[in-house]
């Protein structure tokens, strides 16, 4: 069975409540139709209850992060229960800037997943290599640990709920930047992901488990990458900031 495509725009550190809104009214307007993708919108936290409530229920919101912590005197963190509560369906773990910036790692990061699973919410689970990484081929090795030291410690879990994950591969040196992976760098780096899906959780997660490609993602290239029998998506930055913008990637990437 066909895997259905996902997007997600992950807007960072940008739009108050008042400009989320007003995001919201134009892209909603503009009729996506929901029978081509599902679609995410991932605002700052403070603009999560503006945007769930400026949508319509066919498109998703998620959360940029969430804590590893249930609750209790961890000030400034957010708990996966006070996400639920504002209506999202998503989160976004494993971003490589919370990675570099904060310094999370595969331990915390599991712990994230395990929260998000727990609640019956979505994860879009981030892993990409770095420039570094890439010169000196150590892509695959790279995308082994990550994935393995995240998914590894909730396999248990994750067994039975593989279907509440996407993985979402960004090569760091690809975000932000203008520059975007060839298409066969992507699709080579979807399919070794894929790979080791299978190998972790068994074959139908393998197949079923989306992947989207995110890192410079723009209307003018993301049908060449869509096309890539691995790649089922985009996790969209800068990019997605513009209503238009992100419509436009939505589109051209569901034709294929």
């Amino acid at each position: 069975m066909p895997r259905r495509p996902i997007f997600a725009a992950n807007w960072k550190m940008n739009k108050t409540a008042r400009e989320a809104k007003l995001y919201c009214a134009e892209f909603s307007a503009l009729g996506i139709d929901p029978s081509i993708a599902d679609v995410v919108i991932c605002p700052p936290f403070t603009a999560l209850d503006s945007v769930r409530t400026s949508l319509p229920q066919t498109i998703g919101v998620g959360a940029q992060n969430s804590s590893n912590h249930l609750s209790g005197a961890f000030t400034g963190e957010i708990s996966i229960g006070m996400v639920a509560e504002t209506g999202c369906s998503h989160v976004i773990v494993g971003h490589s800037e919370r990675r570099a910036l904060f310094n999370e790692s595969p331990a915390l990061l599991s712990e994230k997943l395990d929260r998000v699973i727990e609640c019956g919410l979505h994860a879009i689970f981030c892993v990409g290599e770095t420039l570094a990484d890439r010169e000196a081929n150590l892509t695959q090795q790279v995308l082994l640990s990550q994935l393995q030291g995240s998914l590894k410690p909730i396999l248990s879990e994750l067994s039975t709920r593989w279907t509440q994950l996407t993985i979402a591969y960004e090569p760091v040196w690809a975000i932000g930047t203008g520059k975007v992976a060839t298409v066969d760098q992507a699709q080579d780096a979807h399919h070794f992901i894929r790979s080791t899906l299978s190998g972790l959780l068994g074959p139908q997660a393998g197949k079923g488990i989306r992947i989207q490609y995110g890192g410079s993602v723009k209307p003018d290239n993301v049908k060449e990458l869509m096309a890539q029998p691995d790649i089922d998506g985009a996790l969209v930055g800068g990019a997605s900031l513009d209503p238009r913008s992100f419509y436009e990637i939505i589109k051209n990437g569901a034709s294929q």
